[in-house]
Order: structure tokens, then C-alpha cells, then sequence
């Protein structure tokens, strides 16, 4: 009898030692934040009403802006859409992960194939024990292994291609690239509601779990074409007397969009994860001119690379965390949010990226980007032949090649900032700028940016 009450001791001291262990663990795990990336497609950089638009009101995602760190000189990576995911997912340049342009539908057509060795954000958040989801576009790949639950994302809830030829039927050249992890599907309504509603919907059912979470929250608006709900088109119309029907459409797309991302922001409040939980915000790249979409001030939009092409609102925000309405002027690129996150996250880098933590700016107050020199580059079929156009900034200092037909120009930002006076060609800054960029050439040029062709 004391023989067997001495095993039962023995096991209740080793089932309350699993339990203390379980517990301690999960409050270890809980102390990190959420995180969730909302990336939006072609937003203008003046359009948003904390960023000078008037005619345009976008409360919800303003108050993002006022929350946290506002990033006032921050940039896209690229132009378009797949290289800029490309440099968020690795750390990279676009041509140094594989996707100097956009991965397309069709093969003749279409320039990049993901770095299969790159490392990526989520593969290196599932290291601190985060859980990895994507809800919304991918656009990095259509096929293994090239996808996202093949590219370190557990749950992917969203859709794999390019662009939509319809926001309301989401194909593209007909096919359905809608998908549950692996599974086709073909869900009903607007896509920005379609994707808001399933961000909701993970954010609800993660409200009791200890595991952290990290969303990337990719929307495919406002990307062309400009189709908002009517009666979204109305209510702009109503209140604008005198706009124009292609600035209408743009700004009601906008405004949707806001009603939705302020949905997202009100299911973690509901459920009590807003204030762990870190919200980043910014766009892949500028505003598209043609489809009335509003860059400010700025020279030129999307395929642009004068600022109004790579020039995007961003802001971070953690409730308490992050000092509310900061402002920092460091330079900043997307890929930058791949270390960021990384620290965040408290999960070491050993392997070579390009991009920089950005935080310990508003940390610290002390950072300086000022001599940083970094690189910007397309490749793109039909009236770019499949070339490249290349920008460099080094400070003030920018070397812009806006087509791969026009010649280089070098402009100063600090005296300069909407581009309208280049500088000398024979200037020494002008000289060393383009040697510099030549070298960024000849170090992306070991990197494939095409599937290999089985013979």
C-alpha cells in the first residue's frame, strides 16, 4: 500500500510539474506581440487625408498614422507589386532575391521566380514560435514550390496571382486563383471585404491561443481596375460637387478600403489583443496616375521612378509601445521590415540580407541613414523590351533612369524634391553614383530570376 501511494505521489508531482511547465512556457510565448502587416496595392501617396488629400477621408487608417511611428521618408522597393513582396519576404533587393519584376500569369510575360534558397519573413518568425498566415495576395509564385504554405506561411487564405480583372469574380484571364492553403475556392462578394472578413475571422479565432501570431494582410486594392461598391461611388459623389468621375471611383476604392482595414483594427480591439499587437502599414508602390489615383506633389506614379512611383505613407504602431505621433526621417525601404520584424520578434539573422532594422530609430532617437546608398530596379516586358531602369539615392543625391531608353539624370532631393532640375552629368557625384550602381549590377547578376527550363 505505501509502495503504490508513493507512485501515485510521484505522478501527481510529475503532472504538476508538466502543468507549471506548460503554463510557464505560454506565458513566455504570450509576452510577444502579434504582429500584422497590411500592405495595400498602388495607394497614392496623397491619398489618404493625413497625407494633404482633400477630397479624400481615410479616418481609419489615419489613425494609425497618430498611434505609433510615422515613417515620413519611406520607400517602396520597386515601382510594382512582386518585387516589393519579394524584398518584404527575404531582407533582399528585388534582383537579389530572384524578382527583378513582375511574376505574371503568362510565361513569355512574366519576370521573376522567387529565390527557392531565400529564407523568408514568416520561415524565420515560425523559428520564435509564431504562428504564419497571409491573408489576401501572394503574387510570388502560382506554383510549387513557390507557394505560400511552401514558403513558410502555416495558413494562407487569399489569392496567388498578379492582379484581378474583376474585383467582384476575382479571376484572372479567367482562371481562379482563389485558395484556401492548397484548396481552389471560389468565394462571393468584393474582394476587399472578402479579405477583411477573413482577416476578422483568424484574428477572432487566434483570441485565446498563447501562440503569437504574425498576419500579412496583402490587399489587392486600389489596384486597376477601380471598382468600388456604388454605394461607396455615391456617397463620394454627394459629398464632392465637383470631382470627376475617374477621381471619384479612385477615391470611393480608397475610402472602402479604409472602412475595411478599420474593421481589422476593431475585431483586436473586441478581442482584447490590440494593445500586443504591432499593425505596420504601407504600399507596395505609388499611386497609378491613369486610374486617378493622387501622388501629391511628387513627379510621376507607379513605373515611375521619380518619387511618386517608390514614395509610400508607412507607420508602425503598438499601443504604449511605440511613441505615439513620433516621426522619423530616416530613410527607410521595404525590405527594411524584415530585420525589424526579426528584432521584434527577438530572433537572430545569421544569413546575408540587405535590408536594416529600423526601429531603433524611434528607440533610440540617435540612427542615421543619412550615407546609405541604396538601389532601385525593374525589368519588364512590352515597351521596355525585357530591360532594366535602375534608380540610386546616396543621401540627398538621386540617379534616376525612368525607361531603360532614357539616360541617366542625377537630381539633389534636398534642394530638389519634386525633380525638376537635374544636376551636371560631369559631376563627380554623378560619376560615382553610376560606378556604384554598375557594381549593384554585377553583384545581382549571379542571382536567376527565371524557373530553369527542363531540357
Amino acid at each position: 500500500m505505501k509502495k503504490n501511494k508513493g507512485s501515485i505521489i510521484i505522478i501527481l508531482g510529475v503532472l504538476i510539474a508538466g502543468l507549471f511547465l506548460s503554463f510557464s512556457v505560454k506565458s513566455a510565448d504570450s509576452d510577444q506581440p502579434n504582429i500584422i502587416f497590411i500592405l495595400v496595392d498602388d495607394l497614392g501617396y496623397g491619398d489618404l487625408s493625413c497625407q494633404g488629400g482633400t477630397d479624400i477621408l481615410t479616418p481609419n487608417i489615419d489613425k494609425l498614422f497618430t498611434s505609433g511611428i510615422r515613417y515620413s521618408n519611406f520607400y517602396a522597393n520597386c515601382t510594382v507589386c512582386s518585387p516589393s513582396r519579394a524584398s518584404l519576404m527575404t531582407g533582399r533587393y528585388p534582383d537579389m532575391a530572384g524578382v527583378p519584376g513582375v511574376i505574371r500569369t503568362h510565361e513569355t510575360n512574366s519576370w521573376g521566380y522567387l529565390d527557392p534558397a531565400a529564407i523568408t519573413l514568416p520561415d524565420m518568425l515560425k523559428k520564435a514560435g509564431y504562428q504564419t498566415a497571409i491573408i489576401g495576395k501572394w503574387h510570388l509564385g502560382l506554383e510549387s514550390p513557390n507557394t505560400p504554405n511552401e514558403r513558410g506561411f502555416d495558413f494562407f487564405h487569399g489569392f496567388l496571382g498578379d492582379m484581378m480583372d474583376d474585383y467582384w469574380n476575382h479571376r484572372r484571364h479567367g482562371e481562379n486563383y482563389m485558395r484556401l492553403n492548397e484548396k481552389e475556392i471560389d468565394p462571393k462578394g468584393h474582394a476587399t471585404d472578402i479579405f477583411s472578413d477573413w482577416a476578422i475571422d483568424f484574428i477572432k479565432k487566434s483570441e485565446n491561443d498563447v501562440t503569437p501570431f504574425f498576419m500579412y494582410l496583402a490587399y489587392n486594392a486600389p489596384h486597376f481596375p477601380i471598382q468600388p461598391p456604388e454605394d461607396w461611388l455615391i456617397k463620394v459623389k454627394k459629398r464632392e460637387n465637383s470631382i470627376g468621375e475617374k477621381r471619384a471611383k479612385n477615391v470611393a476604392f480608397v475610402e472602402h478600403l479604409d472602412d475595411g482595414i478599420g474593421k481589422v483594427i476593431n475585431s483586436l480591439k473586441e478581442s482584447g489583443q490590440y494593445s500586443n499587437t504591432i499593425i505596420i502599414f504601407t504600399s507596395d508602390n505609388g499611386g497609378h496616375l491613369s486610374s486617378g489615383a493622387s501622388n501629391g506633389e511628387l513627379r510621376g506614379g507607379k513605373q515611375d521612378m521619380y518619387e511618386g512611383g517608390i514614395k509610400v505613407p508607412t507607420c508602425m504602431v503598438w499601443e504604449n509601445k511605440f511613441e505615439a505621433g513620433f516621426v522619423s526621417d530616416q530613410l527607410g525601404l521595404t525590405m527594411d521590415f524584415y530585420p525589424t520584424i526579426c528584432s521584434i520578434a527577438d530572433v537572430s539573422i545569421s544569413h546575408q540580407i540587405d535590408g536594416v532594422n529600423i526601429l531603433s530609430d524611434a528607440e533610440e532617437k540617435n540612427q542615421t541613414t543619412e550615407n546609405r546608398e541604396v538601389y532601385y530596379m525593374r525589368r519588364e516586358g512590352g515597351k521596355y523590351g525585357g530591360l532594366c531602369y535602375y534608380a540610386l539615392r546616396n543621401g540627398g543625391y538621386k540617379l534616376v533612369q525612368n525607361t531603360p531608353y532614357e539616360k541617366l539624370q542625377l537630381f539633389n532631393l534636398d534642394s530638389d524634391p519634386l525633380e525638376k532640375s537635374p544636376l551636371d552629368e560631369n559631376s563627380k557625384q554623378f560619376r560615382d553614383l553610376k560606378f556604384n550602381l554598375s557594381q549593384h549590377i554585377r553583384r545581382s547578376g549571379g542571382i536567376p530570376w527565371q524557373k530553369k527550363e527542363a531540357k
